[in-house]
C-alpha cells in the first residue's frame, strides 16, 4: 500500500504541473485513483476535486506574486464575466454529474480531443504571439461559450484546461501564460463548489484526496512560480499543450 502511496503522490505531483501549464492533469489522477487506488468512478470524480482546488489556488497564487494578475480595467471586468460564466455552468455540470452516468460524455471528449489537436496545430504561431489590441469580447460569446465550459468542467473536469485555454487563446485573444491565470482563478472557485457538494453527497476519500493535494499543489506552485518568469514559458505551455493532447488521444482510443 505504500507503494501506492508514493504512485499517488508523484503523480499527482506531476498532474499539478500538466493542469497549470495546459490541462487534463486529471487524466493522470482518476486513473491513479481508480486503477491505482481501487475508488469507485464517482468516489474518485469527487476525491480529484480536493487536490484541483489547491493546486489552482496555488499556481493562481504564484501568477499573482509574480505580477500576472495586474491588467487593465477593461481586462479585469473581462475576466469577471469569464469566472462568473463559467462557475455558473458549473454548478449545472456538478448538478449533471450526480444524476447522469459520464459513459457517454467520455465517448464524446474522445472525439472532442482529436479536434482541439486539429485547432492547436493548425495555427501554432497563434497561441504564442499576445494579441496586440485588447478588443472586448463579445458577450453573444462569452456567456454561452464559458457557460458551456463550466458545465463540462463542473461534470467532469478532465480535459477541462485544454477546451478553456483554446477558448482564452483563440476566441478571447489572450497570451497563453495570462490565459493560464485566468484558468487557475475560474477552476478554483467553481471547483470549490464542487468539492462542497460532493462532501454534503459524502463522495470524497479525504484522505486520498489529501495526500493528492500535496502533490498536486506543490507541483501547481512550482510550475506557476517558474512559467510566471520565464521568457519562454508561452512556448512550452504550447508544447506540453501538444504532447497532453496526444497522449490523452492515444490513452482513449487504445
Amino acid at each position: 500500500m505504500i507503494v501506492a502511496y508514493l504512485i499517488a503522490l508523484v503523480g499527482s505531483t506531476l498532474a499539478g504541473a500538466i493542469n497549470t501549464l495546459a490541462g487534463n492533469g486529471s487524466a493522470i489522477t482518476l486513473t491513479i485513483l481508480m486503477e491505482v487506488l481501487g475508488l469507485p468512478a464517482d468516489v474518485a470524480n469527487a476525491t480529484n476535486r480536493v487536490g484541483i482546488v489547491t493546486q489552482s489556488a496555488a499556481g493562481t497564487w504564484a501568477f499573482h506574486r509574480a505580477g500576472r494578475l495586474e491588467v487593465t480595467a477593461a481586462r479585469r471586468r473581462e475576466m469577471w464575466l469569464i469566472v462568473g460564466m463559467t462557475s455558473l455552468g458549473a454548478i449545472l455540470g456538478i448538478w449533471l454529474s450526480l444524476l447522469v452516468d459520464n459513459a457517454t460524455f467520455k465517448t464524446i471528449f474522445r472525439y472532442l480531443l482529436i479536434v482541439m489537436l486539429a485547432v492547436v496545430l493548425v495555427n501554432p504561431k497563434r497561441w504564442l504571439i499576445a494579441a496586440q489590441d485588447e478588443r472586448p469580447l463579445s458577450y453573444w460569446i462569452a456567456i454561452p461559450a464559458f457557460f458551456a465550459m463550466g458545465v463540462y468542467g463542473g461534470f467532469i473536469q478532465m480535459g477541462m484546461g485544454i477546451f478553456f485555454l483554446a477558448l482564452m487563446v483563440l476566441i478571447a485573444k489572450y497570451e497563453i501564460i495570462q490565459a493560464n491565470v485566468v484558468k487557475g482563478i475560474v477552476v478554483t472557485v467553481y471547483t470549490a463548489i464542487a468539492v462542497a457538494i460532493f462532501a454534503w453527497r459524502d463522495l470524497i476519500d479525504w484522505p486520498m484526496g489529501l495526500l493528492m493535494a500535496v502533490g498536486q499543489t506543490v507541483g501547481g506552485y512550482l510550475t506557476a512560480k517558474y512559467a510566471a518568469n520565464h521568457p519562454r514559458a508561452g512556448v512550452w505551455a504550447y508544447r506540453l499543450l501538444v504532447v497532453v493532447i496526444v497522449g490523452a488521444i492515444a490513452k482513449a482510443f487504445l
